[in-house]
């Protein structure tokens, strides 16, 4: 999925992070992780992860110490697929100290149709370039 690719490349580069930092999975559903270089204040000693799905969209994750599973402690909410910036301002807010509006995951899920629509400006393959059309020479 180039779009999703691209919009995760545009998320990492607005929250400060390199590509290096992000997984991206679809099978069997989208998701993405994205290591953080931050602390929150109600958590100082611990790692923390940006991660997207595509039932709930974008929340904020700690990391444990014993390797099990991310401790969820924020959702932004919204949309499914929010600006990049929009995501920098909420991470800014967090470790602020600002306390989550949702610590609930929300339903925001679509169609895959929808999904792929959302993404779609984001792309970064050659068709998204307008270099999709067959190069044929005359």
């Amino acid at each position: 999925m180039c779009a999703l690719s691209g919009y995760v490349a545009e998320v990492s580069a607005a929250v400060g992070v390199g590509e290096e930092s992000c997984t991206t999975d679809v099978d069997p559903s989208a998701s993405v992780y994205i290591a953080l270089e931050m602390r929150l204040p109600r958590h100082p000693e611990r790692d923390v992860a940006l991660l997207w799905d595509e039932r709930h969209g974008w929340s904020v994750a700690i990391e444990t110490h014993s390797g099990e599973d991310l401790l969820v402690v924020a959702y932004v909410g919204g949309a499914l697929v929010p600006e990049p910036a929009q995501l920098s301002r909420f991470l800014d807010a967090l470790a602020g100290g600002a306390r989550p509006v949702l610590t609930v995951p929300p339903e925001l899920g679509c169609p895959e149709d929808d999904l792929l629509g959302r993404l779609q400006r984001y792309r970064r393959d050659l068709w998204a370039a307008g270099a999709g059309r067959l190069g044929r020479k005359r």
